[in-house]
């Protein structure tokens, strides 16, 4: 008996209404009773997910209407997740494109779509946010549609019907102008457009596309049967990517019903996706990319083919003074052991072993990519200290080449000029110009070196008005030497608390990173020198000398100027070659490598460069 499955992944450049569109069609499946208390974005269920507003994780729910069982699978928009992405197309029959009205394809939709058309996914086109005042939806399908063509969509694909609505309000349309009262409209184009799961006769077939975690029962494999059926209690082989085979038994099954797992008592056909709880007594850990098949005639599937990672940082132990202070976990083998569990699940992860034990470097695809990771490392309890962010250099024909980044920036039009001005100094070229409404979207092609901390340049150049989007588009020769004008750092002098007396009378010199009251240690960086490249040591823990005229509370009316504090992202892009960002569950401080003066100098000296005289 074959059951009526749709499975389709709704992809959609970050921040178009994915994840709140998959809320809407729960709804319409009558998921929710009418008096249960149920909240926005229901799958950005992950701490980092909310606080973000984006999707990091893809996620599987199903619905059932009219008789059909839809399996939506929620995927990321932002291409550092591009991992994730690739993993979850692979179960999908048909794809959900979501494009905002009013900006129409972005960086990131082309980079999903390109995923969605090159494995043949049929794809319905959803012109969301239709309720935005000035918004173009008949010209964001023309712009789809050349798209769709420019990266070579077959007739099939391109035939595709487009559904208008608001994913907020809760409507869906076959014309823009005409507003409904629910999504029913897409649900019925789902049906109608995207094919039936096909059921295929024979040997079980199942690709590892994904894992799930139970505390009571371990590691569960999750993947979309494509051949045969399966049984709990039924003998397999797991296929691992290697090619080496290990035996196993199916202890239990599940599929996705409504937001969560029901598990099966009979059997799951080809065409569903399904959830597989493996015996883990029998020592085979399994990995993403591993195929569940025959006991007896095993078939592997081709593993999934992930892009390569763009950009490298070193982890290593937080040595600091400070250390030990707030974290739990803070030696070289919990950070190890942490990374490498991180392997299992994030595909587009590598991990090098350096010359020293406590040392790792860890390849992503992105700021963003290893941001995520870290910080989810803090709120674990880890203690670290991570490197400056470096991009992978390829050599292709025996030329040098480095990763180039395709850069979109939406700003009024008077900033135009400064924003060209900003990307040009970094090698960035300029691509297309268009005018949308009062602002303009410039396009660059522009390396990867030039893109690590230019979003706060080009905030600051741009009164923070600037929306910035970028994706990689492929290597290319390397655009030579990036003029590097960073300003010179603040360092501590000495270990101690600092004073609100001494920041009041050292502000001339720099912005400070600290306020009064904070403790810091010898070697921290504590603020920004205003002369460029050139660093200066300053002593901010001493106190006013006491005398019978003065007296202590005297020192409260210092004043000082508020400090700048930096988002993990943005302390990741700040530091240089010879700094260390600390990051632990509580803080975040930069600090130089070498925390002695002295030694600094020595190092300086050996390097060969020229030393400043302070």
């Amino acid at each position: 008996m074959q059951q009526n499955v749709r499975n389709i992944a709704i992809i959609a450049h970050v921040d178009h209404g994915k994840t709140t569109l998959v809320d809407k069609m729960l709804y319409a499946g009558n998921l929710f009773r009418e008096n249960q208390a149920t909240t926005d974005l229901m799958l950005d269920n992950n701490e980092l997910e909310r606080e973000r507003g984006i999707t990091i994780l893809s996620k599987n729910v199903s619905i059932n209407y009219k008789g059909t069982k839809i399996n939506i699978i929620d995927t990321p928009g932002h291409s550092d997740f591009g991992g994730e992405v690739e993993r979850v197309l692979n179960m999908a029959d048909g794809c959900l494109l979501l494009v905002d009205a009013f900006e129409g394809p972005m960086p990131q939709t082309r980079f999903v779509l390109q995923k969605a058309i090159q494995i043949g996914l049929k794809p319905i086109v959803v012109i969301n946010k239709v309720d935005k005042p000035n918004c173009t939806p008949d010209l964001a399908v023309d712009k789809v549609f050349d798209l769709m063509f420019n990266l070579g969509a077959t007739e099939d694909q391109l035939d595709f019907p487009t559904v208008y609505g608001s994913s907020k309000q809760g409507w869906m349309s076959d014309d823009w102008k005409h507003e409904t009262s629910d999504v029913s409209h897409l649900l019925d184009v789902i049906i109608d457009t995207i094919p039936e799961a096909k059921y295929e006769e024979g040997t079980p077939q199942m690709l590892i596309t994904s894992l799930d975690y139970s505390s009571y029962v371990g590691r569960i494999a999750v993947g979309r049967l494509k051949r045969g059926v399966l049984q709990a209690g039924m003998n397999v082989t797991l296929m691992k990517r290697d090619g080496s085979c290990k035996k196993n038994v199916i202890k239990e099954l599940y599929t996705f019903e409504g937001l969560g797992k029901e598990r099966i008592k009979n059997e799951v056909e080809a065409g569903e996706i399904c959830a597989v709880l493996l015996d883990l007594d029998k020592n085979t850990a399994f990995e993403i990319g591993d195929t569940i098949c025959d006991a007896e005639n095993p078939e592997p599937l081709p593993p999934i083919k992930v892009d390569e990672p763009t950009m490298s940082m070193l982890f290593t132990i937080n040595n600091s003074p400070f250390f030990g202070k707030e974290g739990k976990f803070v030696t070289s083998r919990h950070i190890r052991e942490r990374l490498f569990k991180e392997l299992e699940k994030n595909l587009a992860l590598k991990i090098e072993e350096t010359g020293s034990p406590d040392a790792l470097l860890v390849f992503g695809r992105g700021i963003l990519h290893l941001s995520i990771l870290i910080e989810t490392m803090r709120r674990e309890g880890y203690e670290l200290q991570v490197g400056q962010p470096k991009v992978i250099i390829k050599e292709i024909d025996g030329q040098k080449c480095e990763p180039i980044e395709q850069l979109t920036v939406l700003v009024p039009e008077e900033f135009s000029s400064k924003v060209i001005d900003v990307v040009t100094r970094r090698k960035g070229e300029v691509g297309t110009i268009e005018t949308k409404g009062d602002r303009v979207q410039l396009e660059f092609n522009i390396p990867s070196r030039g893109i690590i901390g230019l979003r706060n340049t080009l905030l600051t150049a741009t009164n923070g008005e600037a929306v910035i989007a970028h994706r990689l588009s492929g290597f290319e020769p390397w655009k030579g030497e990036i003029g590097d004008h960073k300003m010179g750092a603040l360092i501590a002098k000495e270990t101690g608390e600092a004073t609100a007396y001494s920041i009041s009378k050292l502000q001339d010199r720099g912005p400070f990173f600290i306020e009064p009251g904070e403790h810091v240690y010898t070697g921290q960086v504590i603020g920004e020198s205003l002369r460029p490249g050139n660093d200066i040591v300053i002593n901010v823990v001493t106190s006013k000398n006491l005398t019978n005229m003065r007296s202590k509370s005297a020192d409260d009316k210092s004043t000082t100027t508020p400090p700048i504090k930096f988002s993990l992202e943005e302390a990741m892009e700040y530091i240089r070659e010879d700094e260390y960002l600390e990051i632990t569950p509580n803080s975040l401080r930069i600090r130089k490598i070498i925390l002695d003066e002295t030694e600094r100098k020595r190092a300086r000296i050996a390097a060969g460069l020229a030393v400043e005289n302070d």
